[in-house]
């Protein structure tokens, strides 16, 4: 809550076997979460679970105070953070169809109702539908334009793709401390801050690895558990960036007491995006700030322990950053005449080159290469 500039002033949980389809929770929760209320003066209550319009509008209108549910609060939060054009317009397109999923509840009983007849349309029928539109017209709109940077962000990864530069994406929960790793890692300066969703927009850096050419690092928004839908849908083109990339880097926040629950909830969310398949290394950061047997409760493999902000760990992550390339690699053979051995030097900015011969007629080079790096240069590899 501090992240939207609140204080919590009180907090209760209901366990229910099913839903209340009005107000969500039951009636004598209600009642105490009112009288809470207004012993607290509180000025609005926010409810960690989906409200549909109606029941924020009935829960509204019993407490007498606004009501908010988890979405628009993250909602709320992503907007604050937002600061470039891209930023604000994923914010507001997923503002416009979380507003556009509860206008049939919100209305739903009020207006739509007036001057109802026989042969007739209700006022409030003609001003829904009128909203409705107006909203899908924003909608559409917004596509428009997120569509036009996913494809300028597509060609900056053509390109990558075409000089066979190894991306790692980093991933994580929220507040894990991706930015400062990113920052530690490229040694250039990016905005961090211990707040959740600190970075919105992705942002891809060199990164020099030991006994390995060029290859490039992309921090990318963190994750939620229960992430909303909406903010999925309006950050599609971000999570593009982590979708193209070779290597995922996990970031755990080991010094908090829910790291489990998060490195669970991350994980989730990879096998619903489809990147399970992709190599992982799990990077524990804040292990500094963590006790001692939470590091032997960590079962998984292949794994770091770091400290960006005291930049601790880092060499030993560049390390296994470095060697799972090489693991995807296999040693091939090449063969460059003498008059293109020009290449030779764009190839050493590609892929690593662990020998170089002259022969009678050219030159002769071994060379670590991934798949797309062979098939890049098929026409010089020996046959």
């Amino acid at each position: 809550m501090e992240s939207i500039g609140a204080e919590v002033v009180g907090s209760v949980v209901q366990r229910l076997p099913q839903w209340t389809p009005a107000t969500l929770i039951g009636s004598g929760k209600i009642e105490e979460i009112k009288n809470l209320v207004k012993d607290a003066s509180a000025n609005f209550v926010v409810l960690d679970h989906h409200l549909s319009g109606a029941q924020v509008r009935n829960l509204s209108e019993i407490l007498e105070v606004p009501v908010i549910d988890r979405t628009q609060l993250i909602i709320e939060i992503f907007a604050r953070r937002a600061q470039s054009h891209e930023g604000k317009l994923q914010v507001e397109l997923a503002q416009s169809l979380d507003q556009y999923s509860r206008q049939v509840g919100a209305w739903h009983g009020s207006l739509s109702r007036q001057g109802g007849g026989i042969g007739t349309r209700g006022l409030g029928e003609k001003a829904i539908e009128l909203d409705r539109r107006v909203i899908r017209n924003r909608i559409a709109k917004i596509r428009r334009e997120l569509e036009l940077t996913r494809q300028h962000r597509s060609q900056h990864r053509a390109s990558r793709r075409r000089n066979n530069i190894p991306n790692f994406a980093l991933i994580g929960y929220t507040n894990a401390g991706k930015s400062t790793l990113m920052s530690q890692l490229t040694n250039s300066e990016t905005f961090a801050a211990d707040q959740v969703f600190a970075t919105l927009d992705p942002l891809t850096r060199k990164v020099f690895l030991p006994n390995f050419p060029t290859a490039v690092v992309t921090d990318t928004v963190g994750f939620i558990r229960k992430l909303p839908t909406q903010l999925v849908e309006a950050f599609k083109a971000t999570l593009e960036e982590t979708d193209e990339a070779d290597v995922l880097l996990h970031v755990v926040d080991l010094s908090s007491t829910e790291w489990q629950t998060q490195m669970d909830a991350v994980n989730k969310l990879v096998i619903e995006f489809g990147w399970n398949e992709k190599p992982i290394i799990h990077v524990f950061n804040k292990s500094d700030l963590a006790t001692p047997d939470k590091k032997f409760k960590v079962n998984t493999y292949p794994r770091v322990f770091v400290s960006a902000l005291k930049h601790e760990g880092i060499d030993d992550l560049k390390k296994e950053m470095g060697q799972l390339l090489e693991r995807m690699t296999v040693e091939v053979e090449l063969f460059f005449n003498h008059s293109v051995s020009h290449k030779i030097f764009d190839l050493s900015r590609e892929c690593k080159i662990l020998k170089q011969e002259e022969a009678t007629k050219g030159i002769v080079c071994l060379a670590l290469m991934t798949a797309s790096q062979k098939s890049h240069w098929s026409d010089f590899i020996s046959r």
